[in-house]
């Protein structure tokens, strides 16, 4: 859903997607092949909201901030499922781990990963290539160049969803049973985890 408020409309191009249960307010920029997932609210009714190219919202993450406050994503940032950016700047090709909570006036520089679950207290700031994690986070290590290639592998997934989203995406009704010829899509990036095995 998309809605207008106090004379401020979205604006999204039209290479992205946006799901129809996601629900997108007011001073919202969406840039090109930006994915944004069920669920997510991206409230700019306060301040602005600025989503560069490349980026994904994934499903029912949440996007605010305090008033007269400009929150950005800059190009391929990536934000996991359930994470909560308030007042924030995510820098170029950032990791948001799932529901990590990214607090006020924090900056994240360019390739910074953030673990899941970590809280972000208000005004941080993580130079270039931090690897953030814990309650309340701290800086652990460098993110590698190993990891960010597959940082950057998992976000160009979701640079091409938009486009396949509008070739293939649809509403339909159910099976009653599974259909014949298999149950599990052919895989070709990997967890982390399975990574390092």
């Amino acid at each position: 859903m998309i809605y207008a408020f106090k004379g401020w409309t979205p604006v999204v191009h039209e290479s992205s997607f946006v799901h129809p249960q996601a629900a997108v307010t007011g001073n919202v920029t969406i840039g090109k092949n930006v994915y944004i997932g069920p669920g997510a609210a991206i409230r700019g009714d306060w301040g602005a909201i600025i989503i560069e190219d490349g980026c994904n919202v994934q499903e029912n993450c949440t996007i605010h901030m305090f008033p007269g406050i400009t929150v950005v994503l800059e190009a391929a940032a990536h934000i996991g499922h359930g994470a909560v950016i308030h007042g924030a700047r995510i820098g170029r090709n950032c990791l948001i781990g799932m529901n990590a909570v990214i607090m006020d006036n924090v900056v994240l520089e360019e390739e910074c990963i953030v673990g899941a679950l970590s809280f972000v207290k208000a005004g941080e700031h993580y130079a270039r290539r931090s690897l953030v994690a814990g309650n309340p986070a701290k800086r652990i290590k460098a993110v590698s160049d190993e990891m960010i290639t597959w940082k950057t592998e998992g976000t160009r997934l979701y640079q091409a969803l938009p486009a396949e989203m509008a070739e293939h995406w649809q509403p339909c009704e159910p099976l009653r049973e599974p259909a014949a010829g298999g149950t599990v899509q052919e895989a070709d990036y990997k967890s982390w985890n399975h990574n390092k095995h």
